[in-house]
């Protein structure tokens, strides 16, 4: 008989290609979160939240070894989560009530005595004493797909989606190993900023948190957990967090609107002694980089002559400035909602303020339209249609666009070149030159975990793009591949590598 040691986080459905990877993940997992974000009892078809359960306990051991036990017994996914010694019973409370969307039941039988009196207001079963049945009592529902054709399903890219999460129940399952595992990282996320929808809730959001954690399992073997949380109360969310500090690796923050972003994940970073990345900002900056360096060597440009452009002053806007900064460029205006950013704007806050100090060295006002002029690059952070074939058309000669907005991009690459844009890249895998997070967030923690560095910075994040733009050979680079697939298997084992070796802590 095997003796197992662990649970590992696996995908329900491989993804080998771009075709499996638009269902899993973008664009077509935006149609399950909209239909959960319509309908919040279609969590319960979409995501495998019927299978869910979490194991709450103080000893992480103990909770690991009650949910490889439901796992064995009864197929189902549990997660094993531990709280501080020390908690208060209306901090468990909190925490409980935040969490319990991402299951089907809450298990507290090896917490009893402590949790004997207090009463949870949540809409799911909460285990305090032992049952006859607990397969009926959590009400768990596995769904095997190991038969299941992903050629026969109908339709576009959404409504695909739509049915592989149908019939698989999610994207994700757990699995029993003879081996000893890493802690998983945990994909938080408050619903406030998800894909281009905006604040569509934490219940909605799981099924990219879900398509995070299949894409881990993916690249580097490693675990992960959706951990969507109900509350928009940063307090409370960076309480929440610390509460199940121990239960995890690491701290994946995803889809939190900024301001609030920064601050979660400023104050975490502090507290915690596990590393924290909002992945909507770093990981996408570090990307974004990777490719403009190549995108820039075509088009015979320096960094730090170009004029580039960025719509969205939000978490990613905000970082990718940063990072471009660090890197050398000199001439960056943002624009937002507001219009473009610039020193002592009215609607600035504290970290816009901060950026349009560093930014818009001539101090342009006005709008995306009026900055847009004589630019070599823009990248848009934003949503769906704002940049048009008549502002391309202004642009330096062989402008570059990286319209990353999903599932809508800011223009379609044919408009784009129509106008006569030199590249263009987007947020989508299925377009050429797909600029996606996936080629940075699984290598990027597993560096940092392998090398126990809780602190990460630009240096860091510098080195991690100039390691993907090489991925692509000289002979190799063209205006329609800038950067390596996003399925590429050996980039995040690499970048893991140069992270611990370069910078453990």
């Amino acid at each position: 008989m095997p003796q197992y040691k662990g649970l590992k986080t696996i995908p329900k459905i491989a993804v080998r290609d771009s075709e499996t990877l638009a269902l899993v993940y973008t664009p077509g997992v935006g149609a399950s979160c909209l239909k959960i974000a319509d309908t919040p009892e279609a969590a319960r078809v979409y995501t495998n939240k019927i299978n869910s359960v979490a194991v709450i306990a103080f000893d992480y051991q103990e909770a690991l070894k009650r949910a490889m036990f439901l796992k064995s017994t009864l197929l189902i996914d549990a997660y094993p989560l531990v709280v501080k010694k020390d908690l208060s019973k209306q901090d468990l409370k909190l925490a409980v009530e935040n969490i319990e969307i991402n299951f089907c039941a809450i298990d507290l039988s090896l917490m009893k005595e402590f949790v004997s009196d207090i009463e949870f207001s949540i809409d799911i079963p909460v285990l305090t004493e032992p049952v006859n049945d607990l397969k009926g009592f959590f009400g768990a529902i596995a769904r095997n797909v190991f038969m299941l054709d992903i050629s026969k399903l109908k339709g576009e890219t959404k409504e695909r989606s739509l049915q592989l999460h149908e019939l698989a129940g999610g994207v994700i399952e757990t699995e029993l190993t003879e081996q000893e595992r890493n802690k998983p990282v945990a994909v938080v996320s408050d619903g406030t900023a998800v894909l281009g929808f905006g604040n569509i809730g934490a219940l909605a959001a799981i099924p990219v948190m879900e398509g995070k954690a299949a894409l881990y399992s993916e690249m580097t073997g490693g675990d992960s957990i959706s951990f969507c949380i109900k509350t928009q109360n940063k307090e409370e969310i960076i309480k929440i967090v610390q509460i199940f500090e121990d239960s995890f690796a690491a701290i994946h923050l995803e889809d939190i609107a900024a301001p609030a972003c920064f601050d979660i994940e400023n104050e975490l970073a502090e507290i915690l002694n596990i590393p924290v990345i909002h992945d909507d900002q770093h990981c996408t900056a570090i990307i974004v980089l990777a490719g403009l360096l190549n995108a820039l060597s075509l088009a015979e440009k320096k960094l730090e002559n170009t004029k580039i452009v960025i719509a969205g002053a939000g978490a990613a806007g905000n970082a990718i400035a940063k990072l471009l900064l660090h890197a050398g460029a000199k001439n960056i205006i943002l624009s937002d909602i507001n219009g473009v950013v610039y020193k002592g704007r009215e609607s600035n806050d504290k970290y816009l303020e901060e950026l349009a100090q560093k930014t818009n060295p001539n101090n342009e006002k006005g709008t995306l339209k009026d900055v847009i002029k004589n630019a070599d690059v823009f990248i848009g952070v934003s949503k769906g249609g704002i940049l048009t074939k008549e502002m391309v058309e202004q642009m330096e000669y062989q402008p570059i666009i990286f319209a990353l907005a999903n599932p809508e991009p800011e223009i379609t690459p044919d408009e784009a070149k129509k106008a006569g844009a030199f590249i263009v890249a987007t947020g989508r895998s299925d377009y050429p030159n797909q600029i996606n997070n996936l080629l940075s967030f699984p290598g990027l923690f597993k560096g940092l975990i392998d090398g126990k560095i809780n602190k990460v910075n630009n240096d860091i994040k510098l080195e991690c793009a100039i390691m993907i733009a090489s991925m692509i050979e000289e002979d190799e680079l063209t205006t329609e591949n800038i950067i390596p697939d996003a399925l590429n298997r050996v980039l995040p084992i690499k970048m893991a590598q140069i992270i611990a070796e370069k910078f453990k802590a």
